[in-house]
């Protein structure tokens, strides 16, 4: 079905940006539910996936079109996987202002003690072809990596300067959009939901 329009559960127009660069190849655009008056969904769940899944389907119902949401964070080993689906918050929870530098601020400070630095970015992916569809489509992308002791690079946002990467040498901040792009969680779980859109929703 080329030409398909697809509305993301998010008005993020840098997620919104990556997303339809990844999926213009089958043809597909995305559209941000904001632009068609999709009010924002409630995310109480714990887990990735149910929040995603509760974004879809409220986006789905709201426009009658096939959705697609994302939901991620940073999973730190020491922490017990946490913040978790607390991520854009983490700072908060430390006095801090909501913001991403707050993030990196507070979980830095939290870290210090640490000698277990293991960490993920993990980002899944949810595509509903209707708010009824008893098969979601389910992508789950991971970074995985260490948690330096200080920000290194100037690129990405969020805690790319915090991630060490080993595969590279580097942390996310110090590589460029389309190399990170292609390895980042978002990256990878759109290349997974990719190949299962071409084989479930276009064969």
């Amino acid at each position: 079905m080329p030409g398909m329009q697809l509305v993301l559960a998010s008005n993020n127009q840098g997620k919104l940006d990556e997303l339809q660069y990844l999926f213009a190849p089958l043809g597909i655009q995305l559209i941000a539910q904001g632009n068609l008056g999709v009010p924002e969904s409630p995310e109480p769940f714990r887990t990735f996936v149910e929040n995603a899944l509760a974004k879809a389907r409220n986006a789905a119902h709201h426009t009658g079109l096939p959705a697609l949401a994302d939901d991620a964070g940073l999973c730190v080993h020491a922490f017990g996987g946490l913040p978790g689906v607390d991520t854009a918050f983490y700072a908060t929870q430390f006095g801090y202002p909501k913001g991403d530098d707050h993030n990196v601020s507070a979980l830095l400070e939290q870290m210090q003690n640490h000698t277990d630095r293991r960490a993920a970015l993990v980002s899944t992916l949810v595509a509903l072809r209707s708010a009824d569809d008893p098969e979601p489509l389910i992508a789950v992308g991971r970074a995985a990596g260490e948690i330096t002791h200080a920000r290194i690079g100037e690129q990405g946002f969020g805690f790319d300067p915090v991630l060490w990467i080993p595969e590279f040498g580097k942390t996310f901040a110090q590589l460029e959009p389309a190399v990170k792009n292609a390895h980042s969680h978002r990256g990878r779980a759109a290349q997974l939901m990719l190949a299962m859109m071409r084989e479930r929703w276009f064969a």
